[in-house]
């Protein structure tokens, strides 16, 4: 009866309650604004896949979030927050990225292991590691960088490893478009269509770019065309196989070099009409990463480079006129260089963590296998025409050539734990394998270059990175580096030119320490960094004891050490709700100079024609400026963005004598200083719709960045002036 009762009680409470009058007080909250970014330029985890990243000067550029110059790759902005990428503006086309950082050599980033999607692409790692490949960034999500102390588990370059990833398939739809269309300055063009989607366990991206250019300079037209096609196949959660080629093809019309005098008067100005530049490039791959349990994942990837690098061109100095003959009424044959490209790699990575006491520790290692053949054929003798013509009309070459080359790398790297957010990683990587040249040389005896090379070496390396409790981020490492004497340093220019038999490859080290992390709106990542690169390669005069002749010997002519810092600052300010200010600087400072080295000089210290051997101890290292510095503002409302970027790079030399006034032809003297103002804006109108503007070079400065000894050609060539470009891209 008394329970009963209760329950009576507690139903009439709770009846009574809804009965009367709420006397609570309601109040209208404003709106909520939950706002997330993603930086422009973040770093690399400790681990990734199977990789071990702890300790080592890393940059992960998110593409998509910059307001920059995609349809033609501009480097200097893409790069602007990477300190000290210095940016060989050969031409203005976007064809391909000339970049180097810490003084080394830009031609084609080939002191860097170039990866697309971890893919190795360098056209022949230990005959010509240029990267002919050319991957459109409006397909690119991200670049890694990684610098030198990286080098034992991607490759033995100086530079270290660059790798852009492209975007990944939409996983929500079936079928899901993508197109990028930009328009511009010099009759730019460019079109971009990406399809990708997921069917059950398969996924999948394809994309097409077509890009086309009339150039700066006269005489420059360009036409750029890359297809990708990936497939992947996901058994299980554990286990995805992945199938992609991918192509790269253009054609660049050379508009020749200049001398000093005909850039200052001229800059647009050209000195050859018929030469050409065409590399086409097949890149196959298949991988698997197999997650073996929760503590071991691993990879392996089977690829290659595949194709050409074309050119038909009239290759001489600024000084020589390309014009019809008055005695045959035609233009002069033109030079028909062909290499063939057939470079196959294999590698097999693993990743493992255990535990040794109470402390994880991970353990990673790897073997990577390569079989390439390089098939070079130069000095051909060309038609008098004026269009793209690979055609000989004396079947003979001047150089008929096989570099073929077998070759084994094993590595390993162990990231011991010793202390709360403290890890030691020592690491080894071993490599032998054998490079072997076979062929003629109309001009010279077969038997007086070298027929063999061989690789082999042990690099050694150690990297210690720290985590405070702050979670700021202290690193330092040393790693050695390696640079196989390839194809073009064995081949001789000329009749009077002999190569040493016993060639040097390039060998030294990086080492670098630094203090990156993120406080109260400011970010940072500041470090210093010592390259040491010894036998590097130049040309002496000799003579022959036999007759007394002189000729000029091409051999490992001395070393050369780089020291710097490299400064990064972002500061990030709220505004509003809705607005925010970012400013940074990317700035590098070096100091690249020879430590014991000679080189062949053209005129003795009197001027006369007679050449003599100068110690250049003390010398700058060609190509290397004493500072470069980007520095940049963005302002960010609701769905618009802007950029302003300052570039700046100081003055260099062309050669190792340091030459101040330039030579006649333009091929060696002083490079000067530049400041280069660009302006970038984007508005997102709508999730799928969005349009970006840019403008670059605003001031129209006219300058140059590099005097190339080789290819293009020695002289003077203009980097481009003011330019602008809309772009509209669409999202379904």
């Amino acid at each position: 009866m008394t329970r009963l009762f209760t329950a009576i009680v507690f139903i009439a409470s709770i009846t009574a309650g809804f009965s009367q009058t709420d006397s609570l007080k309601m109040k209208q909250l404003k709106e909520v604004v939950i706002q997330s970014s993603r930086y422009e330029v973040e770093r690399l985890p400790a681990t990734q896949g199977t990789y071990l990243l702890g300790g080592r000067k890393n940059e992960v550029l998110n593409v998509q979030q910059m307001n920059v110059n995609i349809a033609e790759k501009t480097p200097r902005q893409i790069f602007a927050k990477v300190p000290g990428v210095f940016v060989y503006d050969m031409d203005g086309t976007g064809n391909q990225t000339n970049i180097s950082t810490r003084g080394l050599d830009p031609h084609r980033g080939w002191e860097y292991n170039i990866r697309k999607n971890g893919i190795i692409t360098n056209s022949d790692m230990y005959g010509y590691p240029a990267s002919h490949y050319s991957m459109p960034m409006e397909a690119v999500e991200r670049i890694e960088m990684v610098r030198g102390t990286g080098s034992l588990q991607y490759g033995a370059q100086f530079g270290g490893m660059l790798n852009y990833v492209s975007k990944r398939p939409d996983t929500t739809r079936v079928a899901a478009y993508e197109t990028i269309n930009t328009v511009g300055s010099f009759g730019l063009f460019s079109t971009y269509h990406a399809l990708s989607g997921t069917v059950g366990k398969f996924q999948y991206y394809v994309y097409y770019n077509k890009r086309v250019s009339d150039g700066y300079r006269d005489n420059s037209d360009s036409d750029f065309d890359a297809q990708s096609f990936m497939l992947a196949y996901r058994p299980t959660d554990r286990v995805t196989i992945q199938a992609e080629v991918a192509r790269s093809n253009y054609i660049y019309q050379i508009p020749g070099p200049l001398t000093d005098s005909m850039f200052h008067a001229d800059p647009r100005q050209s000195t050859r009409s018929r030469n050409y530049f065409n590399p086409e490039i097949y890149v196959p791959s298949l991988s698997l990463d197999w997650k073996l349990s929760d503590r071991t994942r691993l990879s392996w990837v089977v690829s290659a480079v595949l194709g050409d690098r074309n050119s038909v061109q009239l290759d001489k100095l600024a000084t020589v006129q390309d014009v019809i003959d008055p005695n045959t009424l035609t233009y002069a044959s033109r030079q028909v260089d062909i290499d063939n490209f057939n470079s196959y790699t294999s590698e097999l990575r693993l990743l493992h963590t255990y535990t040794l006491g109470k402390t994880e520790h991970v353990l990673v290692g790897g073997v990577q296998l390569f079989n390439n053949d390089l098939h070079r054929r130069q000095l051909g003798k060309g038609t008098t025409g004026s269009s793209f013509d690979l055609s000989l009309i004396d079947p003979a070459w001047g150089r008929d050539l096989h570099f073929k080359t077998n070759n084994v790398a094993v590595f390993a790297e162990n990231a011991f734990r010793v202390l709360r957010g403290l890890s030691i990683t020592p690491g080894i990587r071993v490599e032998t394998g054998e490079s072997k040249m076979s062929g003629t040389i109309s001009y010279y005896d077969a038997g007086n270059f070298p027929d063999v090379i061989d690789h082999t070496f042990a690099l050694g390396g150690l990297n210690i990175d720290y985590i405070t409790r702050k979670g700021h981020n202290v690193y330092a490492g040393w790693s050695q580096a390696y640079r196989p004497v390839i194809f073009k340093d064995i081949i001789p220019a000329s009749v009077y030119e002999t190569v040493d038999k016993d060639l040097k490859d390039a060998k030294g080290y990086n080492l670098e320490a630094g203090y990156r992390g993120t406080t109260h709106g400011l970010r940072w990542d500041v470090g210093v960094f010592s390259l040491r690169y010894d036998n590097r390669l130049g040309t002496l005069e000799q003579t022959n004891p036999d007759n007394g002749t002189t000729y000029i010997y091409r051999t490992n002519i001395g070393n050369s050490m780089t020291t710097g810092a490299e400064i990064f600052l972002e500061y990030n300010l709220r505004l509003g709700d809705y607005s925010n200010l970012s400013i940074f600087t990317s700035t590098a400072l070096f100091h690249a100079r020879y430590t014991d080295a000679a080189v062949r000089s053209g005129k003795n210290a009197g001027g006369s024609a007679q050449s003599e051997n100068i110690d250049i101890r003390g010398n700058k290292v060609e190509t290397v400026p004493d500072v470069i510095s980007r520095n940049g503002v963005t302002f960010y409302w609701r769905r618009l963005s802007a950029t302003a970027l300052y570039s700046y790079t100081g003055e260099s030399y062309a050669d190792p004598l340091n030459t101040v006034t330039p030579s006649k032809t333009g091929a060696v003297g002083r490079v000067p200083s530049y400041g280069l103002l660009d302006f970038n804006a984007s508005f997102r109108i709508t999730p799928q719709w969005m349009v970006r503007v840019n403008m670059n070079n605003i001031m129209d400065k006219q300058y140059f960045t590099k005097r190339p000894s080789f290819y293009p050609g020695p002289g003077v060539w203009s980097s481009d002036g003011r330019s602008m470009n809309v772009t509209v891209a669409l999202k379904v």
